[in-house]
């Protein structure tokens, strides 16, 4: 928990309230008055710049992109009587969904220095030079006693951070850039913070490397609780994630849903067991027709994009079989055409394959979590739902690395006495192991399945969460 993380929190949490008392309307644009109020301390540099920026973000769990605004003085009401006119307009969900996932809030972007090399006051000017002498630009010169670097020969390569005995050279960094692995993110001209979505994957980084939470998630919550509120059948799908998110088993957390609201509830656990059978046999079939052939998993929405983006060596490779949340979907629909589909996750690239696939909406862990606070509703304190069965464990397993891999694992020797997997996995993508998987799919280096999640650890600990 961080302050940006807490007022994010708060504001879903004063939505959902605001909802259910029939207020919404009249009290959004009161919100960030509520919170601060002009006699209190600013977070800023004034009150009214904290206003400004709880206004962009309540505007983002209305759905808004701050990039398309174009009149400043529209009122965050206009907004949510827009968002409720094209539901009742839409033809179907799909519609709704953003095209863009994330969204920048410019006034609270703090417009960071570029990141460089810089050599600090505990510089000690000591006789062994040993930063000049490591740098291969010689861009360290001895000034006044102390070292003094050149910043236009530094290529910020570090060794004179490493030589430094007294720690005295330290490297700035752009929190949201340094987090970035495929470079999707940079100031624009005004020095604020711009995505670039052709290079974007939506692993969500960026959210939560920004200090300032400058960089926001486009919510479909209103348009959730809009949905239940009209009276239409609204199933909550629960990832393997969100069940390791919330206190209580399984069975409760489904049980917590329908209290909520919800007309019903599964866990996508079911779907992962659909993958992990299709994506072993395609798996077997593939090494069948070449067993030097390389296969890598297809679950992660931000791993397909990097590859369909940025490494597209690796196109052919990857599985084709659809993820757990498709197949929840299909689970869904084929009993009940008609039911209004919500997947509930800690992943934002999420939102971008829904709107591929047909799921209806998406909703965050922490969305999901702020919801059951508003209503009341304590998750170790609901009756456990009773299912027709609980998912096998290894498909439970699937928000944590190596789960996938141990999920096929199982399937394929329980088919196959014998069976060996040559496993490698990728648990969190940043710029080592983009360079990693082009080696991979050069053959350079050893492994025929590839497990690979964007986070580290696994989707539990996916950007939207509520621990980690």
């Amino acid at each position: 928990m961080n302050a940006a993380i807490h007022i994010r929190r708060e504001l879903i949490l004063r939505i959902v309230k605001a909802f259910d008392a029939g207020e919404l309307e009249g009290e959004i644009d009161r919100i960030a008055i509520r919170l601060r109020p002009k006699d209190n301390p600013a977070s800023r540099c004034c009150v009214y710049h904290d206003r400004a920026v709880l206004k962009y973000r309540l505007m983002a769990l209305l759905g808004v992109s701050v990039e398309d605004e174009r009149d400043e003085t529209k009122m965050l009401r206009e907004y949510y009587a827009e968002l409720l006119a094209k539901m009742r307009s839409a033809v179907n969900s799909q519609e709704l969904v953003p095209a863009h996932s994330l969204s920048i809030c410019g006034p609270a972007c703090s417009g960071c220095p570029s990141a460089k090399v810089v050599s600090t006051p505990n510089c000690r000017g000591c006789f062994a030079r040993p930063c000049v002498y490591s740098c291969p630009r010689q861009a360290i010169e001895i000034v006044d006693g102390k070292s003094r670097i050149d910043e236009s020969k530094c290529i910020k390569c570090g060794k004179c951070i490493a030589a430094c005995p007294y720690k005295a050279i330290v490297k700035t960094t752009v929190p949201c850039e340094e987090a970035c692995p495929v470079g999707a993110i940079r100031k624009n001209e005004f020095g604020v913070a711009e995505i670039d979505f052709a290079r974007c994957i939506s692993c969500g980084k960026c959210m939560m490397a920004c200090p300032f939470g400058a960089v926001m998630e486009r919510s479909q919550l209103i348009e959730v609780l809009e949905t239940i509120k009209e009276g239409h059948k609204v199933v909550a799908m629960l990832a393997p994630s969100t069940c390791d998110q919330l206190p209580g088993t399984v069975e409760q957390a489904l049980q917590a849903c329908v209290d909520a609201g919800f007309s019903g509830a599964m866990e996508v656990a079911l779907g992962a067991e659909m993958t992990t059978a299709h994506e072993t046999a395609e798996f077997i079939e593939r090494m069948e027709k070449d067993p030097k052939a390389i296969m890598t998993t297809s679950c992660c929405p931000a791993y397909v994009q990097l590859v369909g983006k940025h490494v597209p060596e690796l196109i052919d490779k990857v599985s084709l079989t659809p993820s757990p949340m498709v197949f929840a979907n299909e689970i869904v629909k084929k009993s009940s055409p008609l039911a209004k589909t919500v997947f509930v996750g800690p992943c934002v690239a999420k939102r971008d394959e829904a709107r591929r696939k047909n799921v209806d909406f998406v909703l965050s862990v922490e969305e999901l979590s702020a919801l059951l606070e508003a209503r009341g509703v304590k998750v170790s304190e609901c009756k456990p739902m009773k299912t027709a069965r609980p998912a096998n464990p290894t498909a439970r397993n699937y928000s944590k690395s190596c789960g996938v891999t141990e999920a096929v694992l199982a399937e394929a020797t329980s088919k196959i006495p014998g069976f060996k997997l040559e496993a490698k996995q990728v648990s969190g993508i940043d710029k080592k192991t983009c360079a990693l998987l082009k080696l991979h799919a050069a053959g350079k280096l050893p492994g025929n399945f590839i497990e690979v999640m964007a986070c580290p650890g696994g989707c539990v600990n996916g950007p939207c969460g509520i621990k980690r």
